[in-house]
């Protein structure tokens, strides 16, 4: 494909040569020939592509740039910015897949043939897939001049990869590199929210593009592709999402009766805020697809994104739903929405008298219950909607009397309170609202689902911890249950929980009830002041503990824990002899020394993620427990440092006397940030010796600088006595035993933990009598 003056940024080069960015740095420091910026600014300048390649060519660090990687440096340097350089890709795709014979002979002519001929043949192929009134707007033959490059690039990198997947791994690259100018939706509540709806997933060969709601792709709307791709893996055994293939001209072919039972038959979906077209993504069983999207840009990609993701009929516009509604008298199958939170311009003064308001008119604080409306107002009868809402729609005043009307009419079905983290803002737990559109002349369904997703994943565990693992306490009634955080939650269970309850409840009326989790509640029971809708608030709670034999085993576990902890316990510390004067003069090295002799390697962690497996965090290894850090994908440049048995780990951060000894439960994770991996030669150092000696606290101060706000560890500087294998060998087996006594105490903390708040909790509610 032909050079152009694309520019690249130090990490972009990083990326390229398979170095880290501090090399590039290094590099522009030591070689005066390095290209000059020529571009950017001071602190992040832009160099010429050509240049780049040229130099390192000659320093031998780079073969062949790999095809797509020259096509993201030429997306990342077009004039007119990422986004509308995307637009003219997907375009080009869309052409490439649906009129490949076209794309061909347009490809043999010259540059500026190409660049005059394109407008032709793109217009007919975008009206053809997504209607007269579509929102890709695309330059004159001037305009494209300068994309033709990248054009023919991206028809090139198809050529490789599939249209689909080439945009797929573009706008998950340009998704990723522009994090805070969108509002994602990760793949795994995109998927639940899909399943509420009733639309099926797809199983794919490969993955859809990043973006709200998307299930992931090169380069996924979660900062990394592999993050996003292990969500979607756990939360339904490796499936993608997209939109399933029907046929679009046989679609077009049948009578608008035809279409409209068939559209009955399989479900037709809307998406009014759609952003880059994510939770309609995860709609795999829709035949008829609808978006509107406020961002003109956005609503470009949306459009492009499904029509590639899928040969169903597909209807995308720009403009702001609430305000200018693109699709009036539109009642599809099912409507799925992140809607924007928090909104006070959302068109309260000019839409007082809107008939989308059969429930209230919303106050000006309560745009998410114009949202719901709208989304009401746009399903069949006895079609689904689900929304993502934030959590004070649920219990805010102003909101009651929409609340009420909502469950009196019995269009408000369930309420799932998911796990703080599940979606931006990741710091609260987010509700799934499930409404179903009341038929005329039906009753009003008289009860209503309440499910607590983040107290099934805070329950306690059964049995006895697993070594390195940590057993929660169970969480106070009433109150917000501890989630795992951004990254960390297993999706599997929540999936599990809240679909298992959802069919149950949509097929009969009735779920089985799960203490603390799980329950239908007559909707005359939540109409009083309040009209509080919060799951916690009225789900009943967990038996104390458990229940009393839940109790009863914890209690057994605890003896137990405790019996095995005073065997392990320390015997009586003894003097060293007194004729042995050389204890006090032994020969001391340091690590550094060590590293530099071969007799061990040092490593330290980075921001890369470990891809599929977990990651080793501080946290981790200051607690004692498991990897629990998400898996994901490597930074630019960055390779994750997987640990192996017999490796010992330090924190640098923090001040603490901690080493820990890597063994086969944590053995294959990847290593966190502010760790560092010491790996001995086990034919010259015990790994247990070298982890005791660095948790002398003597020789954590003297290796420990002190900065302002914290205390930063040296390894390096660690020192630690020269010794025969055999001596350190008995001097690792007294340090091993001392951390079998420690992990052990720490199990019977957890252990008296919860039983300690199952009998406070069990005594409070009347469940434990106080003999």
């Amino acid at each position: 494909m032909p050079d152009n003056a694309a520019e690249v940024t130090a990490a972009g080069i990083a990326r390229l040569a398979g170095v880290g960015r501090a090399a590039v740095s290094n590099w522009r420091r030591r070689h005066a020939d390095f290209p000059k910026p020529v571009g950017g600014t001071e602190t992040s300048p832009t160099f010429a592509l050509g240049d780049v390649e040229r130099w390192l060519r000659a320093q031998g660090k780079l073969a062949e740039v790999p095809l797509r990687e020259r096509v993201w440096q030429l997306l990342t340097g077009h004039p007119a910015g990422g986004a509308a350089a995307l637009c003219q890709v997907g375009a080009v795709l869309l052409l490439v897949r649906d009129r490949p014979a076209v794309w061909h002979r347009l490809s043999e002519g010259t540059d500026d043939q190409l660049a005059e001929m394109l407008p032709v043949a793109l217009d007919p192929a975008l009206t053809a897939r997504l209607g007269e009134a579509h929102p890709v707007h695309l330059p004159d033959a001037a305009g494209l001049g300068p994309t033709v490059p990248l054009l023919r690039g991206a028809a090139e990198l198809a050529a490789d990869l599939g249209p689909r997947e080439a945009y797929a791994f573009l706008l998950g690259r340009h998704l990723d590199a522009n994090l805070r100018q969108y509002t994602l939706t990760p793949p795994a509540p995109a998927a639940l929210m899909a399943a509420l709806a009733g639309l099926a997933p797809v199983e794919r060969a490969a993955t859809s593009p990043g973006g709200k709601g998307a299930p992931g792709g090169p380069g996924g709307p979660d900062g990394t592709a592999a993050g996003a791709q292990a969500a979607v893996a756990q939360a339904a055994g490796e499936q993608s999402f997209g939109a399933q293939s029907v046929g679009a001209q046989a679609a077009g072919e049948q009578s608008a009766g035809e279409q409209a039972a068939r559209e009955r038959a399989a479900g037709s979906v809307l998406d009014p805020a759609s952003g880059t077209g994510g939770l309609l993504g995860a709609a795999g069983s829709a035949v008829s697809v609808y978006a509107q999207e406020r961002d003109p840009d956005l609503a470009a990609l949306t459009a492009l994104r499904l029509a590639l993701d899928t040969d169903a009929p597909v209807r995308v516009a720009g403009g702001d739903s609430l305000r200018a509604d693109a699709f009036p008298g539109l009642a599809v199958d099912a409507v799925v929405c992140h809607p924007p939170f928090n909104e006070r311009n959302w068109g309260h003064d000019e839409l007082a008298y809107d008939p989308r308001w059969e429930y209230g008119f919303p106050a000006r604080t309560e745009s998410e219950l114009a949202w719901v409306q709208h989304a009401l107002a746009h399903v069949r009868d006895g079609g689904t909607a689900v929304l993502l809402m934030p959590p004070a729609a649920a219990s805010r005043r102003s909101g009651r009397r929409i609340r009420a009307d909502l469950l009196r009419r019995g269009a408000l079905r369930a309420v799932v309170a998911l796990p703080a983290g599940a979606a931006p803002p990741y710091g609260i737990p987010l509700h799934l609202w499930v409404l179903r559109r009341p038929g005329a002349g039906q009753p009003a369904a008289p009860h209503v689902l309440l499910i607590d997703a983040a107290a099934a994943v805070a329950a306690p565990a059964e049995g006895p911890a697993a070594p390195g693992a940590t057993t929660p306490a169970p969480a106070a009634h009433g109150a917000v249950a501890p989630s795992p955080g951004r990254g960390k939650l297993p999706w599997q269970t929540v999936h599990t929980t809240v679909l298992d309850a959802w069919h149950a409840f949509d097929r009969g009326g009735a779920a089985p009830e799960r203490a603390g989790v799980c329950r239908v509640l007559p909707v005359i029971e939540l109409l009083d002041d309040d009209v509080d809708l919060a799951p916690a608030r009225h789900l009943p709670p967990p038996a104390a503990g458990g229940g009393i034999a839940e109790l009863a085993a914890v209690r057994d576990r605890l003896t137990a824990t405790l019996t095995r902890t005073a065997e392990l316990t320390p015997a009586a510390p003894a003097r060293p002899r007194a004729e042995d004067p050389a204890a006090d003069r032994r020969p001391m090295t340091t690590v550094g020394e060590l590293a530099r002799a071969g007799a061990l390697v040092l490593k330290s962690g980075t921001t890369a993620a470990g891809g599929s497996v977990p990651v080793l965090t501080e946290q981790d290894v200051l607690a004692g427990t498991g990897p629990t850090g998400p898996a994901g994908g490597a930074a630019e440049g960055d390779e994750p440092v997987l640990t192996e048995p017999g490796d010992v780990v330090v924190p640098l951060i923090g001040g603490g006397t901690v080493a820990r000894v890597v063994d086969e439960s944590t053995a294959g994770a990847a290593l966190g940030r502010n760790l560092s991996l010491l790996r001995p030669d086990p034919e010259a150092l015990d790994p247990w010796f070298l982890a005791g000696y660095l948790r002398g606290s003597a020789n954590q101060r003297q290796a420990s600088s002190y900065a302002s706000t914290a205390t930063r560890l040296d390894v390096r500087r660690l020192r630690l006595p020269r010794l025969p294998l055999d001596d350190q060998r008995r001097y690792g087996e007294r340090y091993r035993t001392l951390a079998s006594f420690e992990e052990s105490l720490r199990h019977a903390a957890r252990l008296g933990e919860q039983l300690v708040r199952g009998l406070y909790d069990g005594l409070a509610d009347g469940t434990v009598e106080p003999h």
